[in-house]
């Protein structure tokens, strides 16, 4: 089977089966044994992530949506409507300029950042590994089109021989 990879990596690629890269060493045996090199990026990549990180990214796809945003916002104007009309003078928890509301938001911000960007690098290996695994298809789809252009034209010079 060895054999079967240099002489397929030498007619489609012109090197050594040795001097391929990893990638192009799978496509070539991809080939040789005419078996499918696709695979679901999604599936494969969601498979591996811990507890943690499908929380981060529960978290942050919470974080930025418009529900949160609309439940914030309607927290934050009863937060001050309370402290404003209600609850006047030496009775607000938190009077204006609203101090105790501004450290909840601060440490939201501080906890909220680090976490949408554990999800966002998460994302960005996600989309690595399917450039990559788009390379090797479309590599496998090149080289598989070499050959049947190869067949055709050994078909073609074996017709014109006949004639």
């Amino acid at each position: 089977m060895k054999k079967y990879f240099e002489n397929l990596a030498r007619a489609l690629l012109g090197m050594k089966y040795g001097e391929l890269s990893e990638t192009e060493q799978h496509v070539i045996e991809s080939i040789a044994n005419s078996s499918p090199i696709a695979t679901n990026v999604n599936k494969s990549f969601d498979e591996q992530l811990s507890f943690g990180e499908r929380l981060a990214d529960k978290v942050a796809e919470f974080g930025g949506s418009w529900t949160f945003i609309l439940i914030f916002v309607g927290l934050m104007i009863g937060w001050m409507g309370v402290n404003i009309f209600l609850l006047t003078g030496p009775d607000a928890f938190d009077p204006f300029p609203f101090i105790l509301l501004n450290l909840m938001l601060s440490t939201l911000a501080a906890l909220q950042a680090p976490i949408i960007m554990m999800s966002q690098n998460r994302q960005s290996a996600k989309d690595r590994l399917a450039a990559a695994q788009n390379y090797e298809v479309s590599l496998k789809t090149d080289l598989e089109i070499m050959r049947l252009h190869q067949k055709l034209q050994e078909l073609t010079d074996k017709l014109t021989e006949q004639k």
